[in-house]
């Protein structure tokens, strides 16, 4: 496969996924995806932000989660997100520390 048809089929993936998570399940809440999986719509938007900064496009933190998004980043919690328990929120601390901020001891 070449280059341009694999980066092609990269990007292909990364929107069924976008789409998947913005459109077929908004029921699930970034902090459970963030304390089973270790990342979250959050971390997409990030991730797309700081790629095109590295092409040197520049982007806010809120613009990258509008483009990933669909919407205002406050406009989808108003939508979609429900209050995490203090269980959840514990659980997302120690997975944001080891997974966001790389500490892992």
């Amino acid at each position: 496969m070449d280059d341009q048809t694999r980066i092609e089929i990269e990007a292909a993936a990364f929107r069924r996924l976008q789409k998947h998570l913005m459109e077929d399940r908004q029921d699930v809440q970034n902090i459970d995806m963030m304390n089973l999986a270790g990342f979250c719509r959050n971390c997409l938007s990030r991730w797309y932000q700081e790629a095109a900064n590295a092409r040197g496009i520049e982007m806010s933190k809120e613009d990258g989660r509008e483009a990933f998004y669909g919407m205002p980043y406050g406009n989808w919690k108003a939508k979609f997100q429900t209050d995490a328990t203090p269980e959840k929120q514990a659980a997302f601390d120690v997975a944001f520390k080891e997974n966001v901020l790389g500490d892992k001891g």
